[in-house]
């Protein structure tokens, strides 16, 4: 945990990584492939300013491989996560970083969830290790990914996450909330 003096106060520099699509966003089978699909789910916003408000510095590890597939190109991701950014700060809240995968599941990256690339390289970017950084996700993959650097996943049941529950494959003790600001209000009334 990176730490910060302010006025002769130690302060410390929590980070928390969110997945993007189902977590923040809705998610769909097609893929998010323009700025107008790209719609945050109820509470999200909300809970990503109380995040900030909390002390926590906010990541988001996104797969895209709509990118590899040519469903959209990175000028529209762009797009998409100007518009988060956007109605993020009408709430007063900010993502400090946003890191994704452009890659098709059988490219071989070490960046696609559930390998750890991405989640290195935020820990790199923002100098804050990752052993016991929480990382909120709606599958396995974003639980398998946050275990192989040692954080702590969290579970959401919107998007894919009700399915990854109905599955029990990798739950097992992993904490499980409605959605975002389930999880975020419990972990900000827990610190």
């Amino acid at each position: 945990m990176r730490t910060l003096r302010l006025c002769g106060e130690l302060i410390f520099m929590k980070l928390i990584i969110l997945d993007r699509d189902g977590v923040i966003n809705q998610d769909s089978d097609d893929f998010i492939k323009s700025v107008d699909e790209f719609i945050p789910l109820p509470g999200s916003l909300e809970a990503i300013a109380r995040l900030n408000q909390a002390g926590y510095r906010v990541a988001v590890a996104t797969n895209q491989s709509g990118i590899a597939r040519g469903y959209y190109g990175i000028s529209t991701l762009n797009a998409m996560h100007d518009k988060l950014r956007r109605l993020l700060a009408v709430h007063g809240g900010s993502i400090e970083m946003i890191a994704f995968c452009p890659h098709a599941p059988d490219d071989g990256c070490d960046c696609r969830k559930p390998k750890p690339g991405m989640y290195r390289d935020i820990a790199r970017r923002m100098e804050i290790p990752l052993e016991n950084t929480i990382v909120i996700g709606d599958s396995l993959r974003d639980l398998e990914a946050a275990r192989a650097v040692a954080a702590k996943p969290v579970l959401v049941r919107t998007g894919k996450g009700q399915k990854t529950l109905d599955k029990g494959v990798g739950v097992d003790d992993t904490p499980v909330y409605d959605d975002l600001l389930a999880a975020v209000n419990a972990l900000v009334e827990e610190n």
